[in-house]
């Protein structure tokens, strides 16, 4: 996702006045602001870094549904209309089939050692933020059985 994009939408989605939109891209877009500039590039906000925003929003939105009490409908509902919009500008993760031609095709003489946490150590840098890491971590399992 282009963080430009992220502001014109935020503008359009303030144009429309749907304010629980404009709040939603609006955390993602200061987020971003906040990680770029703690990495030292201010002026020029890579599409990785938005990425890594919107996964980050997306675990922190999905922890806050889980711990919400159910009593608390309002609540759900806010946190379950933020989420929405995240999940819009997420990018689209490797899906498990995907994920284990990849490791089969690029660490076959990895896999081959049967060494799960060195499997992991080595593909996580690579994968992170590709897939889901509940998804490697199956996969990993899987092909060294």
């Amino acid at each position: 996702m282009q963080f430009e994009q992220l502001q014109k939408d935020m503008i359009t989605a303030m144009k429309e006045r749907n304010k629980a939109r404009k709040d939603a891209i609006s955390t993602l877009v200061s987020a971003a602001k906040k990680v770029a500039i703690d990495e030292g590039t201010r002026d020029n906000i890579s599409e990785e870094i938005v990425n890594r925003v919107i996964l980050k929003e997306i675990k922190t939105v999905k922890e806050q549904i889980d711990t919400c009490p159910t009593s608390r409908e309002d609540l759900l509902s806010e946190y379950q209309a933020r989420l929405d919009v995240f999940q819009e500008y997420a990018p689209k993760m490797l899906s498990a089939q995907e994920v284990e031609a990849f490791l089969t095709e690029k660490y076959a003489d990895l896999i081959a050692q049967k060494n799960k946490g060195l499997i992991m150590k080595t593909v996580m840098p690579e994968l992170k933020g590709k897939a889901e890491g509940s998804v490697i971590n199956q996969v990993v399992a899987k092909l060294c059985r």
